[in-house]
This record gives C-alpha cells, sequence and structure tokens, in this order.
C-alpha cells in the first residue's frame, strides 16, 4: 500500500480545525508527547530557553508552538507548503515567533551543528529515506543535543490498530485516507541501530498509547465515523500518553555523541 503523503497538501489548510482529520494530532497526542518531551529535558538537565530547536515535519504547528512557548527558538521544516502555510498563519495569529520552511527531512536547510534540540514526531514512519532523515538530523544536531522522536513500532497489534481499525474498516476509519504503511512501521531495535550508525546515542525508549478504556475507545470509532462527535474530542478522549508497552507506538530520546 501506497501512503498518501498528499494528503497533507489537500486539508493541510485545517490542522487547527477539531473537524479536520488532521486535528486527531493534536487532542491528547500532543499534550502527551509534549510531557514526556518536558520531562527527558528535565532529567537530562537541559533548560529550554534561548535553545535552537528544529521541528521536523511540523505538520500545522501543535509541537512547534508548545516549544517555542517555552522560550525556544523554532524552526519548523515540512516539506507540504499547505501545512507551512497554515502553521505561519497561527502561530502569527497566537503571537509566537515560530520560523518555518517548506523542506523536506532528508534535506534540512540548516548549517551543520546549528541546534541544541531536534524533534520528529508521528514522521520517521512516513518518509522516504529513513536513514538520510537520521543522518541530516545527527548534522544539524551540536555535540550533546538532543533528539526527541516518536513512531509507531512494526506489529501484529499496529497492523490491527493503525492499519486495520484505523484506516480500512469502513465503520471505525476516521477518514478515507491511507494514512500509514505498515512495511514502513519502525521497531525500535531498527531504529536504535539507526541512531547508532550516525553518532546518536538512545537515551531510552517507552510507550506512547491509549490510555482511555478499550470499550469507549472502540465506541468513539464508530461515534467520529458517524459523526458523533468531533476528530478533536475524540482525540482528547483517547487520552495519549506514556504507556508500558510499545507495541503500537514508542517515543524516546538520544544524545549526540560530542
Amino acid at each position: 500500500m501506497r501512503i498518501d503523503n498528499q494528503v497533507y497538501d489537500r486539508i493541510g489548510d485545517g490542522w487547527w480545525d477539531e473537524e479536520n482529520p488532521l486535528n486527531l494530532l493534536q487532542g491528547s497526542f500532543t499534550p502527551g508527547r509534549f510531557a514526556y518531551f518536558r520531562d527527558v529535558l528535565a532529567r537530562t538537565g537541559t533548560d529550554p530557553a534561548a535553545r535552537r530547536v528544529v521541528d521536523i515535519g511540523s505538520g500545522g504547528g501543535f509541537l512547534a508552538e508548545e516549544f517555542s512557548r517555552l522560550g525556544c527558538r523554532v524552526i519548523g521544516v515540512d516539506p507540504s507548503e499547505v501545512s507551512v502555510r497554515t502553521a505561519v498563519g497561527h502561530a502569527g495569529a497566537s503571537g509566537l515567533d515560530v520560523r518555518y520552511v517548506a523542506a523536506a527531512g532528508e534535506h534540512l536547510p540548516l548549517a551543520d551543528e546549528s541546534v541544541d534540540l531536534a524533534y520528529c514526531c508521528d514522521v520517521l514512519e512516513h518518509v522516504a529515506d529513513l536513514d538520510q532523515v537520521l543522518a541530516e538530523t545527527a548534522r544539524v544536531l551540536r555535540p550533546g543535543g538532543i533528539y526527541l522522536f516518536d513512531t509507531i513500532n512494526r506489529t501484529f497489534a499496529s497492523k490491527v490498530l493503525m492499519i486495520k481499525v484505523m484506516q480500512d474498516w469502513r465503520l471505525t476509519r476516521a477518514a478515507d485516507v491511507a494514512w500509514h504503511a505498515w512495511e514502513m512501521f519502525i521497531k525500535p531495535a531498527e531504529l536504535a541501530e539507526g541512531l547508532r550508525l550516525h553518532g546518536l546515542r538512545l537515551g531510552e525508549i517507552t510507550g506512547l498509547g491509549v490510555r482511555a478504556r478499550k470499550l469507549g475507545v472502540l465506541r468513539n470509532f464508530v461515534r467520529v465515523r458517524r459523526g458523533g462527535i468531533s476528530i478533536g474530542e475524540f482525540s482528547r478522549a483517547l487520552d495519549v500518553g506514556r504507556v508500558a508497552s510499545t507495541r503500537v507506538s514508542y517515543m524516546g530520546y538520544a544524545v549526540k555523541a560530542r
């Protein structure tokens, strides 16, 4: 199955619209990821204020705005020009100074060792060349810089939830879009090896997942498909955050060798 990455240009003007399928990544995904990333920064003794940060695959700017509020100097990079325009407009309306540029993660428009922090969320399982994205990330990070990430594991559980429930089954899918291809999901050991090859020392990996009750989640899949609740309401009800299991999705961090 081919991933429909063009969807980010077709509907990328609606990232912040709670009826837009892309808003699924905001409701509880953004708070869940960001809470973990802030914990990592605290545990590694990293003060985010005034740090230069690159958001690789910034989409509509959900996480870029959160890091900007911490005092970071954020550069959002995304291949979708529509999404970039949306992110620029929302940041401006929110009074946030975030810089965005339309470019791919395989070719970051940044100088060598020019950022203190890089992060990549819901992106690695979409890219054409994972190794090149990791190489570029390592290139732009300063020695001792931190790389934050999350992605989807390639397991039977992820095939059921992310492929069957989320995009194949008509009763439960929120939109008729091929968001993912199971073959492009990444096992933690594979990502760890890719990080190592580019001088990024893995700090930890932990689960990222839904913490709401399974029966309620299934019911809400059907409700959002039928228009009973918005995508935003659905996302918030999922209560996504740190979990013990990495069977479906996982997140973590790595540090560039000094």
